[in-house]
């Protein structure tokens, strides 16, 4: 990461709920007297702006955007604004997604609806180019490979589950996986909790963002 060290003056927050993103919006200006805060809801959006300029000191960006594949769209905004921190702030805290946000260059990680204080803090922290975690998260080993675990879990799941899981992350519903796989929709739905178990996730979004982050690891281990 090539952040340098220096107070966070100004922000993108890239979000699609519009009342949390204003909420963001009116705390950050509050808590850590941020004079240019701007706002987008969407990944091609936010790539247009950063493209045309200012960039901002840091991007605030939501892993579950209707135009994000996984952790495709931190890459992407890590690429177009390799100066600026990246903050995830997300409702999604299973350990393995945090370590691969942080291990694929986010500059912290903060769970939403936190205190103010936590936005206060991890604004504090970034600037001074140290990464944010959640209160009570403990990183990965940096030598060890943090999705070695979801990649093994990955490889257990039959052709058929792998086949549905990857029609899950193409944004299929069930009983879209059902006629394209010509089975009942019963036993989709059975597959989908059996893949979740597998993967040791509690929804469908997790599975997806589970196994983008394994296909990252794979590659960048190349």
């Amino acid at each position: 990461m090539t952040q340098t060290h220096r107070p966070i003056a100004s922000v993108l927050i890239v979000e699609d709920h519009p009342l949390f993103s204003d909420a963001l919006s009116i705390t950050l200006q509050i808590v850590g007297g941020i004079s240019s805060v701007r706002t987008t809801s969407s990944i091609a959006d936010c790539l247009r702006q950063l493209a045309v300029g200012p960039q901002p000191d840091a991007v605030f960006l939501d892993l579950n955007l209707p135009d994000a594949d996984g952790l495709d769209g931190l890459l992407k905004v890590r690429k177009a604004a390799p100066q600026a921190a990246l903050l995830i702030v997300s409702s999604l805290t299973s350990p393995a997604i945090v370590n691969a946000a942080i291990e694929f260059g986010a500059s912290g990680y903060v769970p939403k609806h936190s205190q103010r204080q936590v936005f206060q803090e991890a604004l504090a922290r970034i600037g001074r180019g140290e990464i944010y975690l959640p209160d009570g998260f403990v990183a990965s080993d940096p030598g060890a490979k943090p999705m070695a675990l979801t990649r093994d879990r990955l490889e257990s799941l039959t052709a058929q589950q792998s086949k549905i899981l990857s029609l899950i992350s193409e944004g299929k519903l069930n009983k879209q996986i059902a006629h394209d796989l010509d089975i009942a929709e019963s036993t989709v739905k059975a597959h989908v909790t059996v893949i979740m178990r597998k993967l040791g996730v509690q929804n469908r979004t997790q599975a997806v963002l589970a196994a983008q982050a394994a296909r990252f690891d794979s590659l960048a281990a190349r």
